[in-house]
């Protein structure tokens, strides 16, 4: 009896278990207008405010960026956004930064909520919480909206009051501490001394706890550098007017707002609606390994080991033709031993230029046609990347690496490709979005083509894309046959 009543109440429970609150996002505008917002830090007095003008379209991960530029904040912490009554109040929507939402919080990723979703009516308010630890909390509130000149920036400071607060200082209590402190006009100056000294040690010295200063034309340079374009209505187009297949496939496949976005930025700074322009002399400098493996191959092919690897001879062939002795230790006649040489021959097969058949290595019809004609198998190659694979991860990978080195983005690679993937749905075996490892990992095949190639130079920690391997990225781009 007892655990019927048990189970009973554990039944009833679940019964009455608070509902999620309803979503307070209202549908988007189909116009674009300036809305006029002031954003106010909560506690300060007299009040620490901004003035700004803004797009309708931003969404909170750029007005995230809006923020931080205003109040001259370094995002050295976490933050929040949110719509509701108060910033921990239950009933409050939240919408959540990356950190959150790879960590599993409920919520809302906030690149996926546009500002006329949570600010519709002047008089809205948006809630922003910075830093954790120290609390920073903002009230964004809509005062005005106004028609939209093409010609607007995308968001601009027009007018403000006091200086920024110092990262790690302590929160509201201790910013008017140190402003006390600071100002020998102040009228609470001589205690603010003492009990900043008390509060952070007689080591610190209040000028040392430096306050932000508001120069309004200093946060329009900032706001004037990020990128806070708007979405495209569709995606960025080619040379034909149109993404190509595998890389509309794969903006198609991000799930995410931020991350579409972020893609699309990469493409539109790939350039890929401008023609790719090659000579003869740069063609046959980058693909010299494959065209000496091809005519290595011959008309004849090679005959496989037992294990289908080359023959010692042809791998100790390679490794002294190609000068693979001086990135690869080892005795260099072992295809299984010697990566790079595995990873050629294993590229070419994948990109359609050599088969196996009956034990042998033999060129494809493809490769005949092509290895004697320099242009033609660069673009062959171009064409055929990333290196085709069983794994859709690696494709995408690969796909993201090529954007990444057409738009000579900056950052870490490995960080965006994990990014992107992320926002595909990509994760760990334990669960968790991937890191910059698993994404270099993924990529490995695509940046390992072209290292051959010498569309990648320098140390794996200090490498860079060169000029050559730019223009290979946005040729791959561009165009991709039917596989």
């Amino acid at each position: 009896m007892l655990q019927q009543l048990m189970a009973s109440r554990t039944a009833l429970t679940g019964v009455l278990e608070r509902p999620p609150p309803p979503s307070r996002r209202r549908p988007r505008r189909t116009d674009t207008v300036t809305y006029r917002v002031r954003a106010d830090l909560t506690g300060t007095r007299p009040p620490l405010w901004r003035r700004l003008e803004l797009a309708s379209d931003l969404f909170l991960d750029q007005v995230h960026e809006v923020m931080q530029a205003a109040f001259g904040w370094t995002d050295s912490h976490l933050h929040q956004f949110g719509s509701g009554s108060g910033h921990y109040d239950p009933g409050t929507e939240q919408y959540l930064c990356p950190f959150q939402v790879e960590e599993g919080e409920p919520g809302i990723p906030e690149g996926d909520v546009r500002l006329d979703e949570v600010l519709a009516e002047p008089g809205d308010k948006l809630l922003y919480l910075y830093d954790f630890g120290d609390d920073w909390k903002h009230t964004i509130k809509l005062e005005a909206i106004a028609p939209r000149p093409s010609s607007a920036p995308r968001a601009t400071c027009i007018t403000g009051r006091r200086e920024g607060p110092p990262e790690d200082c302590g929160g509201v209590g201790a910013y008017e501490l140190i402003c006390a402190a600071t100002d020998p006009r102040h009228p609470a100056h001589a205690d603010a001394v003492t009990e900043f000294t008390r509060f952070y040690g007689g080591d610190l010295e209040p000028g040392s706890m430096r306050t932000t200063p508001f120069d309004i034309n200093e946060v329009n340079d900032v706001l004037a550098g990020l990128d806070l374009a708007g979405e495209p209505a569709s995606g960025t187009p080619g040379p034909g007017g149109s993404l190509p297949g595998p890389v509309d496939d794969l903006l198609h496949a991000i799930r995410t707002s931020a991350g579409q976005r972020e893609l699309r930025r990469l493409l539109d700074r790939a350039r890929l609606d401008k023609p790719v322009l090659l000579d003869a002399a740069t063609a046959a400098r980058m693909v010299h390994p494959y065209s000496w493996l091809l005519d290595h191959v011959g008309d004849g092919g090679i005959k496989l080991t037992s294990a289908g690897y080359l023959p010692p001879l042809h791998v100790a062939a390679a490794v002294a033709e190609l000068r693979l002795s001086e990135e690869w230790i080892g005795k260099g006649n072992r295809e299984s031993q010697t990566l790079p040489v595995l990873h050629l021959r294993e590229s070419a097969t994948a990109m359609g230029l050599l088969r196996k058949r009956n034990g042998m290595l033999l060129l494809t019809s493809r490769a005949r046609t092509v290895r004697t004609d320099p242009a033609a198998l660069w673009w062959h190659l171009a064409q055929r990347m990333p290196p085709a694979s069983r794994d859709e991860c690696e494709n995408q990978a690969g796909l993201i690496l090529l954007a990444v080195i057409a738009a000579r983005a900056e950052g870490d690679p490995d960080l965006i490709i994990a990014r992107l993937l992320s926002a595909i749905g990509w994760v760990t075996g334990s669960g968790s979005g991937l890191n910059a490892s698993a994404a270099g990992q993924a990529c490995w095949d695509t940046r390992t083509a072209l290292r051959r190639l010498g569309g990648i130079t320098g140390g794996w920690r200090s490498e860079a894309p060169s000029a050559e391997g730019i223009t290979f990225a946005r040729a791959a781009l561009q165009s991709w046959p039917g596989r």
